[in-house]
């Protein structure tokens, strides 16, 4: 008897589709740079990302605002920082922003590595210097020999850009592959419900790929907000004028980088400003100020059960044992001392 023929999945349409927009996250990441990421730079990159010593008094990390436990962010409309001033800017994840163009909501940094330089000596964040944070890492010998095995060869090994070369290893392993998007577009049919497969048709129909598509769903380019219809000055502030600040180029103003989607149902609140705090009610502004278009309550619960299912695997990152300090190393400043001058990160 012949065989019988391989039955084609309902989803098969609608799949390839999808696939014309995006791509699943790989189980591993590599550097657009094409610079290496070996186990000792990424450890050392590790620890340096949980060190609150790396910031002048002594009290913030970069896990502070970046918590792998919520999503790569603190959950705050802004970070708080140095002397407990709050940052002009709501944290973006830094899970996944490898797959992003450029980071910052702004995109002023071209990569992890520069923009691994920002917060540590922004006055509203860490408030370092590159001078003091040499002289804290050197003056301990576990960080000495963790970076001379990061950098082998290298004369002199514990410098800024090294520190910043670290932090980009490890930031380039806070990967989440294998979400139920994922699995679906791979082809595992059962891996969406219905209603959710009804918000990417929804999705993809109303036009949010034009920004928000790749396999990062977004983070590649830059997008006025409020493209049709401004959204109100608290979620716009009027003061932000985003990118603009950036290129001082007229046509940029109130410009930013399409915010990746990835985890977006974990890391409220939303927008460079942090002002809403439903997931759902971020998608009806979307459609209203990017395409102008009023979604149903029905369109937008299916949109907002899609993203959802943007969820990946959440790195599992053990907390490091940190190098211990010597009575060279330089103490902590005081938490309400004067803050630098330097621009505020994010």
């Amino acid at each position: 008897m012949p065989e019988a023929a391989a039955v084609e999945s309902p989803d098969a349409e609608l799949r390839a589709e999808a696939a014309d927009w995006f791509e699943p996250i790989p189980r591993a990441a590599e550097l657009p740079s094409g610079r290496p990421i070996t186990r000792a730079r990424a450890d050392l990159g590790r620890m340096l990302f949980f060190d609150p010593r790396m910031s002048l008094s002594g009290v913030f990390s970069c896990h502070s605002c970046h918590n792998l436990g919520l999503g790569g962010t603190d959950q705050l409309e802004a970070s708080v920082g140095h002397g407990w001033q709050q940052g002009p800017r709501n944290s973006p994840t830094m899970l996944n922003a490898v797959f992003n163009a450029a980071q910052f909501w702004d995109g002023r940094a071209e990569d992890l590595a520069e923009q691994a330089k920002g917060p540590v000596q922004a006055g509203v964040e860490m408030n370092n210097t590159p001078e003091n944070l040499i002289a804290t890492i050197s003056s301990m010998p576990g960080y000495v020999e963790a970076f001379e095995a990061a950098f082998p060869g290298e004369e002199d090994p514990i410098t800024f850009d090294n520190f910043a070369l670290a932090l980009e290893a490890f930031q380039t392993t806070l990967i989440t592959p294998n979400s139920r998007f994922d699995q679906w577009l791979m082809g595992v049919d059962g891996a969406m419900n219905e209603q959710e497969k009804r918000g990417l048709q929804a999705y993809m129909e109303a036009g949010c790929t034009t920004c928000h598509a790749g396999v990062n769903f977004g983070g590649q380019e830059y997008f006025p907000f409020g493209l049709v219809e401004a959204p109100d000055a608290e979620v716009r502030p009027e003061g932000d004028v985003g990118r603009y600040e950036v290129t001082q180029t007229e046509e940029d103003q109130y410009v930013f980088r399409a915010s990746p989607l990835r985890n977006v149902a974990l890391t409220a609140p939303y927008f460079h400003s942090g002002k809403v705090w439903s997931l759902e009610e971020a998608v009806k502004i979307m459609a209203t100020a990017q395409l102008g278009t009023e979604l149903t309550e029905e369109q937008a619960e299916d949109i907002t059960a899609f993203l959802i299912t943007l969820d990946g695997e959440q790195p599992q990152v053990v907390h490091p044992t940190l190098p211990v300090r010597t009575d060279k190393t330089p103490p902590p400043s005081p938490i309400d001392a004067a803050p630098g001058a330097n621009a505020a990160a994010n």
